[in-house]
């Protein structure tokens, strides 16, 4: 084991440990949750009744994906594979790609990739041991910074690298600070659209906590990527940030949030000399994070804005009752 696998263990068995009491709680109250409490999700038109386990599901689903990310690129390696089955005990899916970044040349944003996939894998095991036997297993998931991989078709349909280039998250500290770009703002919206669907508010509760968390995680590699003061790396946040909001739906789908057009931002600020102000936190008009439907965030990251069960980071799909984008 390598000392940088180690400290992220060591890392994660700390936060382990200061979480202890509230996963009991939260393991106790879904115990008692009723298994028939439902609810619509998603596009009224389309409305299914699902379950809040299904929604945790669907976060944990989204969890394995960033914890894969990030592990693989802090030490070369992912979760272990007693946090990939399903509650039962069947076999999770296989991770394509996934490599290391040397942080040699910019050892501050090692230390921030180091805590935050602590964080993710805190996060992954935090909602298994919530769901119990009803944990789905992780699926297939690909990261990988290869010419067909989704990087580079993400990388590719912002124009952030031409037709026929390559987007590799790992190659680089900056390249990973895009990468980590394309997820942590998703997290955030996917977060706050699932809270008002969740029927006990213990989950509720620690749901928001979850969602703090993504918050931070999301400024953190926003205010990083603003301060390094490279025009090309603002440009891109803006190209991946115009793509997101044109993979996340239609003006329908718009309509009924309430929600004007654009709900994304990259971090271009506005202003100039002593009125210049930063764009770090991304917010409506009244200064509130933006929402996506669960529908809206797999169109992102199966990276398709039509009507699909799978690709992009998913290849087959994520697993459990929410996995289309309709």
């Amino acid at each position: 084991m390598t000392s940088q696998q180690e400290q992220v263990i060591d890392a994660f068995e700390a936060r382990a440990e200061r979480r202890a009491d509230r996963r009991a709680f939260f393991t106790a109250a879904l115990g008692a949750a009723a298994v028939g409490s439902a609810f619509a999700y998603s596009d009224p038109a389309a409305a299914q009744s699902v379950t809040d386990a299904d929604v945790l599901n669907f976060a944990l689903n989204l969890e394995y994906l960033e914890a894969q990310f990030y592990l693989y690129a802090v030490n070369g390696s992912g979760l272990p594979a007693n946090l990939t089955t399903s509650g039962s005990g069947a076999a999770g899916g296989t991770v394509t790609g996934g490599a290391r970044v040397d942080f040699t040349s910019d050892p501050l944003t090692g230390a921030y990739a180091r805590e935050i996939a602590a964080d993710e894998q805190a996060h992954v095991a935090f909602l298994r041991t919530a769901l119990g036997s009803a944990a789905v297993a992780m699926p297939n998931i690909n990261i990988s910074g290869a010419a067909d991989g989704p990087f580079t078709a993400a990388a590719r349909a912002a124009g952030v690298v031409p037709a026929g280039g390559v987007f590799n998250p790992y190659s680089t500290p900056e390249n990973f600070l895009l990468g980590a770009f394309i997820f942590e703002d998703v997290g955030v919206t996917a977060y706050k659209g699932a809270a008002p669907l969740l029927t006990n508010k213990t989950f509720l509760e620690a749901a928001a906590g979850i969602l703090a968390v993504e918050a931070y995680h999301a400024a953190i590699v926003r205010t990083t990527l603003y301060g390094k003061g490279i025009e090309a790396l603002v440009t891109a946040t803006e190209q991946i940030s115009t793509a997101r909001d044109t993979l996340d739906g239609t003006p329908a789908d718009d309509a009924i949030r309430g929600i004007g057009a654009d709900d994304d931002q990259g971090i271009r600020p506005s202003g100039s000399g002593a009125t210049l102000t930063a764009n770090i936190a991304p917010l409506n008009n009244n200064g509130l994070a933006y929402s996506r439907t669960t529908g809206q965030v797999l169109r992102i990251v199966y990276l398709n804005a039509g009507t699909t069960t799978m690709g992009g980071f998913f290849p087959n799909g994520v697993n459990g009752t929410i996995r289309s984008t309709t």
